[in-house]
C-alpha cells in the first residue's frame, strides 16, 4: 500500500518550491510524483505540424521526489506523516501519525 495516492493534498517540504501546496496529479515510477501547479519548468519544444503543435517555450510541471513532499493535515494545517493501520479483518487504512485520524 502506497502512503501517498493521486488527489492527495500535499505540501512541499524541500526544494525551490518549499511551502507550496497542491494535489498529486500523477504518480510517476521510481518514487516520483507530479503536483499540480508546483515545480514549474520551461520546456523548449519543436513544432509538430502532424499533431498541430506549435513550437516555442512551454511551461509545465516537473516531477518531485516523494521524499520532498508530505501529506497536508487540514486539522492541524501542517505537514504530516502517514502511518498504516491493519484492521482486525486484515484490511489496511492510512492514518495521520500526529493524531491517528483516518486519511481516507
Amino acid at each position: 500500500m502506497n502512503k501517498l495516492k493521486k488527489d492527495d493534498e500535499v505540501i512541499v517540504v524541500a526544494g525551490k518550491d518549499k511551502g507550496k501546496r497542491g494535489t498529486i496529479s500523477r504518480l510517476v515510477g521510481d518514487g516520483r510524483v507530479i503536483v499540480a501547479g508546483v515545480n514549474m519548468v520551461k520546456r523548449h519544444t519543436k513544432p509538430n505540424p502532424n499533431l498541430g503543435q506549435p513550437g516555442g517555450i512551454v511551461e509545465r510541471e516537473a516531477s518531485l521526489h516523494i521524499s520532498n513532499v508530505a501529506i497536508f493535515n487540514s486539522e492541524t494545517n501542517k505537514a504530516d506523516r502517514v502511518g498504516i493501520e491493519i484492521l482486525e479483518d486484515g484490511a489496511k487504512k492510512r492514518v495521520y501519525k500526529s493524531n491517528g485520524q483516518d486519511i481516507d
